[in-house]
């Protein structure tokens, strides 16, 4: 399971997590016809993405790789910033939604009201979510600005040398963003919202090993890149002391100036449990699921389609262990798959120590590509390259990761794996399978060459994106060479732990439970080791909401398939219904689901 974030523009630039448009109303200006309306409406989308992919030079660059042919030139060398004035983002939310619905939708072409639902989804959750601000949390375990950004910056591409003369003006600017970053924590403080100490220790902890580790591969990484484009002798090697100098007199600063503000705030966190426990907290967690997973579900609600589909799950595990051929099969199987016949009901959740003929990430992904072939339509053909996490940030990494190409390069992906975090053959062949055929890669650059205005490559929808990747995970299973009846136990297995991770966020978060609760809660369901079950209460506190981008919108595809399935009757099959979720594209699931009522 992937716990990256992969929205890299959220990375950087954040402001309560989600985009705030200001909106020029000069776009607006015009005639009334359907022609001049959406004449207008595309000027203004792409008026829109100009002025939103410039906000920061880390998203604009992993954006567009030519930003001139976007009509975007000289723009300000920025890591963006995090503000505090959440009247600020209620206000441009609220301009955001007049200007948008100064556009008569009746008059849309079907393309343009797809973008327009989108847009007013975006608008509306970020005007709910504004007051809410210090609640946000910019640094947290595995997917916090702190342990990301340095990825970022690793993975900068240089086309040219106006590229590499942006980074490296870029580097100088990141000890004000790590300082707004402070300032914001210093609010949170203020206003009794800080993290829980032990959560601070963590990322204090992340922070100091990044500034001192020796070999950065900030330096190494930015060699290579140097020594790729064949400069002169005497131009790379003052590129490449420009870079040392910069990482040394600025990057690794403001890790280190993080760490120590952090040091000084440590002990102002009041809450080390869920959110509810906090004055609007509640509140807040009901918002921001619902931006997350894209569902227009309850929590309650949400609740309860989990607990259905664990009892699904388990039902079918059930039916397998008490048929006799099973253990047959299993056996005969045995051979080719190490540990996985499984004895008391809790070594279920246990690793199973799979072994494959093959462990090559590449030859994994060719085969995934050929197994998809039929039940996912054509991808356009791209490269990809498997590169893996240094050790040393091992510990503070998510098991894999992809690096979303920028629009108009979509050719050019890289998977990242963490050695650390992969424990046998079947765990790396369905981490590769969600993060690339037919999981993020497979779907970033399908939806790269369909017809679509670019603003939309800026919106996140994690419920969408990270749902999209474990339904693919789990379908995995049944592509891999475990036999057909441990494809199916072992899938389901998979599917009845990240569900009950989604169960304790939901509990810790909404229900107000304690560790005790948590523990008893895992047990239940025969996981009893009582220092893992706190390391996932403690990951669950703090990164709320995390793990159901993952299941719930997992589940949320599998209700799609089943409304496709009622809708569409003997017109149904695998592909169309696959093709109907990727050409619309990164959306909620309430859109989702009228564009699978309309497919037919």
């Amino acid at each position: 399971m992937s716990l990256y974030k992969k929205r890299h523009f959220l990375l950087v630039g954040f402001m309560s997590g989600l985009l705030i448009f200001a909106l020029l109303l000069s776009a607006i200006v015009g005639g009334t016809s359907a022609l001049d309306m959406n004449s207008r409406f595309d000027r203004y989308v792409e008026e829109l993405f100009r002025q939103e992919v410039s906000a920061n030079t880390i998203t604009l660059h992993y954006t567009v790789k030519d930003p001139e042919s976007y009509g975007i030139q000289n723009p300000p060398v920025s890591c963006g910033y995090a503000g505090t004035d959440s009247a600020l983002i209620c206000a441009s939310a609220e301009n955001a939604l007049a200007s948008l619905h100064q556009f008569k939708r009746n008059k849309l072409s079907d393309y343009n009201k797809l973008t327009y639902d989108i847009l007013e989804h975006s608008y509306t959750s970020s005007l709910e979510m504004g007051p809410y601000l210090l609640y946000e949390e910019p640094l947290t375990p595995l997917t916090g600005t702190q342990a990301q950004l340095p990825i970022l910056l690793s993975e900068y591409r240089f086309y040219n040398t106006d590229d590499i003369d942006t980074y490296l003006k870029l580097l100088t600017t990141i000890p004000d963003y790590f300082q707004s970053i402070l300032t914001f924590e210093k609010a949170k403080s203020s206003a009794g919202l800080f993290m829980a100490s032990y959560v601070a220790d963590d990322i204090i902890t992340e922070c100091q090993t990044f500034a001192t580790m020796k070999n950065n591969y900030l330096y190494a990484t930015f060699d290579s890149k140097i020594d790729a484009l064949n400069l002169p002798a005497v131009t790379s090697e003052d590129y490449k002391k420009q870079n040392r100098d910069a990482v040394l007199n600025y990057v690794l600063p403001a890790y280190t100036s993080l760490s120590d503000g952090l040091q000084n705030l440590r002990d102002t966190g009041n809450n080390k449990r869920g959110l509810c426990y906090l004055p609007d907290g509640k509140k807040y967690y009901e918002l921001s699921v619902k931006g997350q997973t894209g569902s227009a579900r309850t929590i309650p609600q949400l609740q309860k389609l989990a607990q259905r589909q664990i009892q699904s799950d388990l039902l079918t595990m059930q039916k397998l262990l008490n048929n006799s051929s099973f253990h047959k099969n299993s056996e005969a199987h045995s051979g080719s798959v190490q540990g996985t016949t499984p004895g008391a009901a809790s070594d279920l959740f246990k690793g199973h120590g799979t072994e494959f003929s093959s462990d090559d990430p590449v030859n994994i992904l060719n085969t995934l590509q050929d197994k998809i072939s039929g039940s996912f339509p054509e991808p356009p053909k791209v490269s990809f390259e498997i590169k893996y996490v240094q050790e040393a940030m091992e510990e503070y990494l998510s098991p894999a990761f992809y690096m979303i190409p920028p629009i108009d390069n979509s050719g050019e992906n890289v998977i990242y794996i963490n050695p650390g975090h992969i424990s046998d053959d079947l765990t790396l062949f369905t981490t590769l399978a969600h993060e690339g055929y037919p999981g993020h890669l497979y779907q970033t650059v399908y939806y790269s060459a369909t017809k679509h205005p670019p603003i939309r490559d800026l919106l996140s929808f994690g419920g969408y994106t990270e749902g999209w990747a474990t339904y693919c995970e789990m379908l995995s299973y049944y592509y891999s060479p475990l036999s057909h009846d441990m494809a199916t136990l072992l899938q389901h297995n998979a599917s009845v732990i990240l569900g009950l991770y989604a169960l304790a966020d939901m509990g810790i978060h909404y229900d107000g439970w304690t560790l005790a609760e948590t523990v008893a809660f895992f047990r239940t369901y025969g996981i009893t080791n009582e220092k893992t079950i706190e390391d996932i209460f403690d990951l669950i506190v703090a990164d709320p909401g995390n793990y159901l981008k993952y299941y719930i919108g997992y589940v949320e595809f599998l209700e799609l398939k089943k409304l496709a399935i009622k809708t569409w009757g003997d017109d149904f099959t695998q592909n169309q219904f696959h093709q109907c979720i990727l050409d619309t594209g990164p959306a909620p699931f309430e859109i989702l689901q009228k564009q699978i009522k309309n497919a037919y």
